[in-house]
């Protein structure tokens, strides 16, 4: 199976303090047609690891370790060699597309900046794309002319598919993109998505809190705590027979369907005294 991503002894820290790291010696890698979900709690250093990858990270935050893209390593390039990389081969979806979009442009001019910036399209062509991608979505062609906020929360979710998969990327990073939306077109939205990965043989790392998408989309786990991965297998193993006390702790949150099951809070002073993580 073809290798997209590598990543090897990634830290994050802050440049004032060198010393305090946000995300410390985390690896993995991903394959063509597989989706990875990154699972942990807020500040577990998920969005971290993959605005790195982006090549968004803060100014005020250092990475170092291997970031290693199609065999590039993406932590060596300068900005202008990222933004040749970034939307044409490494797409994006952020958490909430009301923030991500602009208000004052239509969602067809947005889709099909994309479009101008890398394939150099433009015209009939460029308008002919746009309105293919909408559709591809499940959008009508004929609300490019739409404005963000004529759109559904849903709608909006699906532009923002259709902008970071516009020149079908190697490899897709979600970062919650089914947070604010309610249960059914939550599921609506994951079932776009593995749709898009398997027809474009995509890599996809997806980054969820919810245990219920994992189970749902992904391949693979990796339950990050504390800026580190504690635990990393296939969707089977981790969900199924889960080895570290944090992943059993998470799990231990997540009610079942019948709603018979006794939910327990996670412990963090067990957690801090037995030197968990951190």
């Amino acid at each position: 199976m073809t290798e997209i991503l590598n990543i090897a002894h990634l830290n994050i820290a802050l440049k004032k303090e060198p010393t305090r790291l946000l995300v410390k010696d985390v690896a993995f890698q991903l394959s063509a047609g597989k989706t990875t979900c990154i699972v942990g709690e807020s500040g577990s250093g998920k969005s971290l690891t993959a605005l790195t990858v982006m090549g968004l990270l803060s100014q005020q935050l250092l990475a170092t370790g291997q970031v290693l893209f199609n065999g590039v390593d993406l932590t060596t390039l300068n900005n202008k060699e990222m933004q040749s990389i970034r939307g044409a081969q490494i797409g994006m979806i952020f958490q909430e597309p009301m923030t991500s979009l602009n208000p004052v442009l239509t969602v067809g001019y947005q889709i099909g900046e994309v479009l101008s910036a890398h394939k150099g399209l433009k015209g009939e062509t460029l308008a002919l794309k746009v309105g293919q991608l909408l559709t591809q979505v499940g959008i009508s062609a004929d609300r490019a002319n739409s404005y963000p906020d004529e759109l559904s929360g849903g709608q909006r979710q699906r532009v923002m598919v259709a902008m970071s998969i516009a020149c079908e990327p190697a490899l897709l990073i979600a970062d919650e993109p089914t947070t604010a939306l309610d249960v059914t077109v939550q599921a609506q939205i994951l079932t776009l998505l593995d749709e898009l990965k398997n027809r474009m043989q995509m890599a996809m790392l997806f980054i969820t809190h919810d245990f219920g998408v994992v189970s749902d989309i992904a391949d693979d786990v990796i339950v990050m705590f504390r800026g580190e991965i504690v635990e990393a297998g296939s969707k089977e193993q981790v969900l199924g027979n889960p080895q570290h006390p944090y992943t059993k702790a998470l799990l231990d949150c997540v009610p079942d369907v019948a709603g018979k099951k006794t939910l327990k809070p996670i412990d963090y002073a067990w957690l801090n005294q037995n030197k968990v993580a951190g």
